[in-house]
Formats: structure tokens, C-alpha cells, sequence
């Protein structure tokens, strides 16, 4: 639980960061809410992951102790959900960035000045 939580603030002070109130764009805007669900929605997946695994695999590691590894292979992989949408988000932020910079180096019909 705290792991998820952590990812998540480290997803919001990064985004409030890059946030600059005099040409923040309503595409950033955008990018950056989609950051945050990507974020946290990879989050809340990992954490349902993890905690049906882990009481389905306790309940089994008290039947039979050959469940360990299995145990903690399958934990490791619900764990990486979570890491995902972490980098996934981090790429959003990135991407919300440079989008300002692009913007401003067109022209008012969207098209690359010659």
C-alpha cells in the first residue's frame, strides 16, 4: 500500500513542477490528468492483484510449504503493475512538457513557419 502511494506523490510533485500558469495549454492539461489516472489506475490494479494473490497465497503456503517461490514470483509480478503506470505517467509528464515548446513554434494555422 505505501508503494502505490508513494508512486503517486512522486507523479503529482513532478507534475505540479512542470506546471507553468502563464502557457499552460489545455492539451497539458489534458496529458497531465491522464498522468494521474494512468498513475493511479495502474495503482489501484496493483493493489487488488497483490492482496487477492497474496490471501490466496498464504492460505495455500499453509497447506503446502512448495508454494513459496510461486508465492513471491506472482507478488513480484502484480507489484510491476503498479511500476508501469508509474513510467507510463512519467512519460505523459514528458511528453505534456514539450508540448508547449511545440506549440509555440507554429504559426495560427498550426502549420511550421518556413
Amino acid at each position: 500500500y505505501q508503494r502505490r502511494v508513494h508512486g503517486g506523490l512522486i507523479v503529482a510533485v513532478i507534475i505540479s513542477g512542470n506546471i507553468k500558469p502563464e502557457a499552460y495549454t489545455n492539451f497539458a492539461g489534458y496529458v497531465h490528468f491522464g498522468a494521474g489516472l494512468a498513475a493511479g489506475m495502474a495503482s489501484l490494479a496493483a493493489g487488488l492483484a497483490i492482496g487477492i494473490v497474496g490471501d490466496s497465497s498464504v492460505r495455500a503456503y499453509g497447506k503446502q510449504d512448495k508454494i513459496f517461490v510461486a508465492m513471491i514470483l506472482m507478488l513480484i509480478f502484480a507489484e510491476a503493475l503498479g511500476l508501469y503506470g508509474l513510467i507510463i505517467s512519467l512519460l505523459m509528464n514528458g511528453v505534456a512538457s514539450n508540448a508547449g515548446r511545440v506549440l509555440k513554434c507554429l504559426d495560427a494555422d498550426g502549420k511550421v513557419p518556413k
